[in-house]
């Protein structure tokens, strides 16, 4: 099977009239306000341990990368897991998240664990079924799944960690548990018409829309068997672009799944890298009535899980636009009165590694943290 290309239309004419001065006008007047958490996804600090490479506050002095979070204002952080990532080094196994998740447990802080589904990364592009699984029918992987949810959470609880989130699946805008053809790194290679061949699918937005829903549903009561206060999050891409959103949960809602959380991905930077946006303050903004558009017709709360800005050492014009920007995320965001947090993704990351980290090329936070003050 083929993957379908869907091409992104443009906001509607009356969304571009709205201005984020205008949302916050609207919306800040809501004084009574739940926390807002703030918060990062630092899955690689155990990985960049083992290389050797150290973490150091704005003074220079060295610290461990969970408790530098916390040291920078932070209460939450959010780990991944893999299902059997032994070919990738091991990291991000249960075994690895109950290292990074024991730390975060000592130092009080909140915790988001986010289920991949897969042996490695997955996301909008690839959601390649983990290799056991292969195979197997729909039943027998809904049945996987759910079993490996609950020993991932059982692990953690017998820890006395109690997760507050969890994300079924990762960027599932597509859906997930389908294999692209692809490369060592499971990343899709398209033919020379540019299409990209599914090799397998069971739950393929498109392709087995009520499987999608069946699998997460199966997710989600795997969840609350194990940690019946934890909040399931539902977590799509483009977080600026709403009929994806409109599309993906009136699927999930459709066939009768249930989620507690909407979670919104917002780059500015790669919206207006691919194309989907020309202005990345647009962006922001599209993404604040995105999630008053959510509450609205799901009356369900929303956190921006995942965010970065570009880090540009020769450029320091470049890390100050990053940090208003984080500021005015976090800001507005909370004036809708709809989103309940917002996390960093791999801030600690070395900028060589991924430009949209927040610390420089020695292990120190850029200007960029100050965002969270």
């Amino acid at each position: 099977m083929e993957s379908i290309t869907v091409k992104h239309a443009p906001m509607r004419k009356r969304i571009l009239t709205i201005t984020s001065a205008a949302i916050e006008l609207l919306l800040a007047s809501c004084h009574d306000r739940p926390h807002y958490w703030k918060g990062a996804d630092i899955g690689w600090a155990t990985e960049y341990e083992s290389r050797g490479l150290k973490f150091f506050n704005r003074d220079g002095e060295e610290r461990e990368c969970t408790a530098l979070m916390k040291e920078l204002g932070l209460d939450a952080v959010r780990f991944r897991v893999w299902v059997d990532p032994s070919r990738h080094g091991n990291w991000n196994s249960k075994e690895d998240l109950l290292v990074k998740a024991r730390r975060a447990r000592d130092l009080g802080m909140a915790v988001m664990v986010d289920f991949h589904y897969s042996d490695f990364w997955a996301d909008p592009k690839k959601q390649n079924i983990p290799a056991a699984w292969s195979g197997k029918s729909y039943e027998e992987i809904k049945a996987l799944l759910a079993e490996h949810t609950r020993d991932v959470l059982s692990a953690l609880k017998a820890e006395g960690i109690e997760p507050r989130w969890v994300q079924v699946g990762n960027e599932t805008s597509n859906g997930f548990l389908w294999t692209v053809k692809g490369n060592q790194w499971g990343d899709p290679v398209p033919d020379s018409l540019g299409r990209v061949t599914i090799l397998e699918s069971v739950g393929h937005l498109k392709e087995n829309p009520r499987q999608y829903a069946g699998l997460f549903k199966a997710g989600y009561d795997a969840v609350k068997e194990v940690l019946p206060k934890a909040k399931v999050i539902v977590h799509l891409d483009n977080g600026f672009y709403q009929p994806l959103y409109d599309s993906n949960l009136d699927t999930l809602a459709k066939y009768g799944a249930k989620w507690d959380i909407v979670g919104m991905s917002l780059y500015p930077y790669w919206a207006l890298d691919s194309g989907l946006e020309t202005d990345e303050e647009e962006a922001i903004t599209h993404c604040m009535l995105n999630i008053v558009h959510v509450w609205e017709k799901y009356r369900t709360p929303v956190m921006i899980v995942e965010t970065g800005f570009e880090v540009d050492e020769s450029h320091p014009e470049v890390m100050e636009k990053g940090r208003e920007q984080l500021r005015r995320i976090i800001r507005e965001s909370r004036a809708t009165g709809h989103c309940e947090g917002i996390f960093y993704w791999e801030p600690e990351c070395r900028p060589f590694q991924y430009r949209l980290g927040a610390f420089d090329s020695e292990g120190r936070p850029t200007v960029i943290m100050d965002g969270f003050k």
